[in-house]
């Protein structure tokens, strides 16, 4: 019983891996095809549309370093899902969920613009690594 568990969180642990090396691959994507140029513009038309929208307009280098960032803490928060503490499980699935919006919101704008937008072509790796943690989390939750 204990070798089974043990595989369950290492299974975890690699689907968390995977996802945060999917969203570092993601971040390159955007970075490498100029993201911001799509995004802020938008963000600037929906606040003058909805002035209580708060969506932040960013320059290239502080979005990149939040992005950086993030990847770096999410890294390091393996940790935690290695060590098979409880509250990852929810982070996990919230982690999953955040990335699965992401992926589909880069697929379902590419489809409405009718042409590939920043970040479309690694989209599918984010959606299939999300889909990944939330397995392995519903696994580890039983």
């Amino acid at each position: 019983m204990f070798l089974v568990r043990t595989q369950i969180r290492k299974r975890h642990w690699w689907a968390w891996i995977g996802l945060c090396a999917a969203l570092a691959v993601h971040v390159a994507d955007e970075a490498l095809t100029d993201f911001l140029s799509v995004y802020n513009p938008r963000v600037v038309a929906l606040r003058e549309r909805y002035p209580a929208l708060p969506l932040p307009t960013f320059t290239f280098d502080a979005w990149l370093s939040l992005l950086i960032f993030s990847v770096i803490a999410l890294t390091i928060s393996s940790y935690f899902v290695w060590t098979g503490r409880w509250a990852m499980r929810p982070i996990s699935h919230l982690f999953a969920g955040v990335m699965l919006v992401n992926g589909l919101l880069h697929i379902a704008v590419s489809l409405y613009a009718g042409k590939l937008i920043s970040g479309v072509l690694t989209s599918p790796l984010l959606l299939a690594a999300a889909i990944a943690l939330i397995i392995a989390t519903r696994a580890h939750n039983r």
